[in-house]
């Protein structure tokens, strides 16, 4: 399989499956920008591919796509959502890091034909985990991941890059590794929306599978894009995007802190667990289960500070 996985633009054994599809509900934020809401849910039994903020942007000549989901399914939706706003060529797919919830519905768009672009450590963490993403894929979706399959960058950004779809200019930027090691960040420079992807999350428990201290500091350097709207990973868009950068923040610098002062004192994983940022549990929801995950995370990284 892993022969298979070498290589920008590759599509790995992509299987189109007819899918009857219905257009997505979007919410129009400004103009000719859509954004689907996500449910707030966690990758396991429950999950049903529709938990992630996804959306599309409409130029004069083109379309770009933020985000497809995590089926074909849902990006078959969001397809449908596409054409009953416009005919106009969907030329840009941008995926805003590898997490499941955002990428899997990527397949629906093939037929398209768009340049896939992401942040430059995509194609090779894709490639690296192909087969443990599609095998955790099959076990929570079964037959609904029919169809799913991943699609490596056509394209990827190293730094900034600039699209045009015609009158209007897209920004995007790659990160440090922070939430993850793939983080790509998109502005509309038209309307001043900003999709951040999951370096921010609202209402939900923000989920570390990168670097702990790396998106403490990319929270701050978030604060510096001019925004009139915000687009979370997960969440309500908002208005109000460094109020809920210092949300996230506090939560982030006093995992941090709790964790480190849990192994200067000799406390264990297992028992840091149980007692590291609980200050912030009345503020997300999932808090009990993504903070443990954080931690497994987080613990064996400041060990080696």
């Amino acid at each position: 399989m892993k022969a298979l996985i070498s290589g920008i633009g590759l599509v790995i054994a992509l299987v189109t499956v007819p899918v009857s599809a219905t257009p997505l509900p979007m919410n129009k934020i400004a103009e000719g920008v859509y954004v689907h809401i996500g449910t707030h849910g966690d990758f396991d039994k429950d999950y049903h591919g529709d938990m992630a903020n996804i959306g599309f942007i409409v130029g004069t000549s083109s379309v770009a796509i933020v985000d497809t989901g995590g089926s074909y399914k849902v990006g078959t939706e969001l397809r449908e959502a596409v054409r009953a706003v416009t005919d106009l060529p969907i030329r840009y797919v941008i995926n805003t890091h590898i997490h499941p919830d955002h990428i899997f519905g990527n397949a629906a768009f093939a037929q398209d034909k768009p340049e896939f672009i992401g942040h430059h450590n995509l194609p090779s963490t894709l490639s690296l985990n192909h087969e443990s993403l599609m095998r955790a894929l099959l076990d929570v979706l079964g037959p609904d991941a029919n169809g799913s399959e991943i699609i490596l960058p056509t394209k990827v950004v190293n730094n900034v890059m600039d699209v045009d779809l015609g009158n209007r200019k897209l920004h995007l930027q790659a990160w440090p590794k922070s939430h993850t090691n793939t983080d790509l960040t998109v502005l509309d420079e038209k309307t001043q929306t900003f999709w951040t992807g999951d370096l921010l999350f609202i209402t939900k428990t923000p989920s570390l599978d990168g670097d702990l201290k790396g998106w403490i500091s990319v929270n701050e350097g978030l604060k510096a894009v001019p925004a009139k709207m915000t687009v979370p990973g997960h969440g309500d868009p908002t208005k109000d995007k460094n109020g809920m950068l210092d949300r996230q923040g506090a939560y982030l610098n006093l995992l941090l802190k709790d964790v480190r002062e849990a192994i200067k004192n000799g406390v264990d994983m297992q028992k840091t667990i149980d007692t590291a940022a609980q200050a912030e549990k009345p503020n997300w929801v999932f808090f009990d289960l993504i903070n443990r995950r954080n931690i497994n995370h987080a613990y064996p990284q400041l060990e080696w500070e």
